[in-house]
């Protein structure tokens, strides 16, 4: 007879379904047919490194924002692990543009020119298909994490920490903790 702890058994459940996120998020609808979204999981050793460059960026934050980093990174330290989802910034299909100008500039060519500048946390500007891409991909992982009733919560400061960290090579990052626990840690937080 086989016997397992629920804590063993809710870490691999909450693992599992990180990665059915993943796959969620891959397989989420993408404008123009291109997908430009990428993933990681964290979690083990990497959620404390993860959780001190949090702190890290909440010491370079106005006094307004520092509190929240410092929240968010206690909560990644209780969570079972972290997805992250990020995309680039370059538009889609540059030989047949769009040249809608929601990014700000009269077209895909001159955004392409214009980018890769970095800013306080993330690189822009972005192509906002690619930032309605990386919605649609949140909104779907989330989705299935609370229908699998796993608690998560979509986090810019996780994303933000792991730009620093170089852990993806997305232009914008968002973090999702993930947990399973008696209570959602991430319901009424300090």
């Amino acid at each position: 007879m086989a016997r397992f702890k629920s804590e063993e058994v809710e870490r691999e459940a909450v693992r599992t379904i990180a990665v059915m996120m993943a796959s969620s998020a891959r397989t989420a609808p993408k404008a123009r047919g291109i997908d430009a979204i990428e993933t990681m999981i964290v979690d083990g050793d990497d959620l404390q490194i993860l959780a001190c460059a949090m702190e890290d960026k909440a010491k370079e934050q106005p006094p307004h924002l520092c509190s929240i980093f410092d929240r968010d990174a206690r909560n990644v330290r209780s969570s079972s692990c972290v997805l992250l989802i990020g995309v680039v910034g370059d538009p889609k299909k540059v030989e047949k543009p769009l040249d809608c100008g929601a990014c700000g500039y009269k077209g895909c060519e001159q955004l392409l020119k214009a980018r890769k500048r970095q800013g306080k946390d993330f690189s822009g500007p972005v192509c906002i298909f690619q930032a309605i891409d990386l919605g649609i991909a949140l909104g779907s992982a989330v989705k299935l994490a609370s229908g699998l009733n796993v608690d998560n919560r979509i986090m810019y400061t996780v994303g933000a920490a792991a730009k620093k960290l170089h852990l993806l090579d997305s232009d914008i990052i968002i973090g999702i903790p993930l947990s399973v626990t008696g209570k959602n840690p991430y319901f009424d937080r300090k």
